[in-house]
């Protein structure tokens, strides 16, 4: 089903998608909200047909086990391995839509895909997701010879600081695909208030505050917590996604330019008009970039 674009801002202010980014008080109940009920996060009982789904359960430290599913094509060998890590403002499970992006990923490109559940605030923090999604990465670099770093809005974040640390042990992620990756958790671009007013998905007062949590016990300009603040040299390829009404949008073009002054192999997948994580939803332009995603992870 492809739904007019002009019908998905309506929906999000209808339902006040935005209402855990307006202000430090509304991103506080978001998470108060998320610590009483918590969300499911497995994989809806029917995926897409032809893959495979798989579970285990990787050690962080402190005597915590987290799941990690795996989406594989259900017959012969994968191509690749790909570790992607779900957005959602670091207080929201993981959606349907994600699993459904990692079912056709994993199908049409053949390869198998990890996907670390890890902890939400208020129950973890950045180092948190960065190491279990390094030791994912890791280990399928060992299985496989190599591995591909996705993730979309939060776990944009969480991939970019990855492959950061990667890079700093020697070893370079065979690309990185970051859609609409929260890059600075300051959310201090100067452009950020022009874009504001058409973003009805997010905003920076809520923002500052979720990034602050999610900071823990570093500071909010550290690599693993805002990876713009990192050094690109040495990085692989990247291919990264953003809609001109998405807040994030202005570091987007920072990340462009600080990449390629570092010699890094990157794209920018821009629709001028398009949401924030615009590949995830089910209009034409999220259509048209799935299928990019899907040839990138081919290649």
């Amino acid at each position: 089903m492809v739904l007019p674009e002009a019908l998905i801002p309506l929906y999000l202010r209808a339902t006040r998608a935005n209402a855990p980014f307006l202000s430090p008080e509304s991103a506080d109940r978001a998470v108060r909200d998320a610590e009483l009920r918590p969300q499911p996060y497995g994989p809806p009982s029917r995926l897409r047909p032809g893959v495979h789904v798989s579970v285990e359960h990787v050690g962080v430290g402190r005597g915590t086990d987290r799941p990690v599913y795996t989406v594989a094509p259900a017959r012969g060998t994968p191509t690749g391995a790909v570790v992607y890590t779900h957005g959602g403002g670091w207080h929201h499970e993981i959606s349907a839509q994600h699993w459904s992006l990692i079912a056709q990923t994993a199908a049409e490109a053949n390869v198998a895909v990890s996907v670390p559940i890890y902890s939400l605030l208020p129950f973890g923090h950045a180092q948190d997701a960065h190491d279990l999604v390094l030791r994912c990465a890791l280990q399928l670099i060992e299985q496989h010879g190599g591995v591909v770093l996705v993730g979309d809005s939060a776990g944009g974040q969480i991939s970019l600081s990855v492959a950061q640390t990667l890079r700093d042990r020697g070893v370079v992620a065979q690309r990185t695909v970051l859609i609409s990756p929260a890059l600075d958790l300051t959310f201090s671009h100067p452009d950020i208030p022009l874009v504001q007013p058409k973003d009805p998905w997010l905003a920076p007062g809520g923002g500052r505050e979720l990034g602050r949590r999610w900071a823990g016990d570093l500071e909010v300009r550290d690599p693993v917590v805002s990876p713009l603040f990192g050094r690109f040299e040495g990085l692989g390829p990247m291919l990264v996604f953003s809609g001109s009404r998405d807040v994030l949008n202005p570091d987007a073009h920072v990340l462009l330019e600080r990449a390629r002054a570092a010699g890094v192999d990157i794209t920018l997948s821009e629709r001028a008009g398009a949401l924030h994580v615009f590949p995830l939803l089910p209009t034409r332009s999220g259509r048209t970039a799935r299928a990019e995603i899907v040839a990138a992870l081919r290649s």
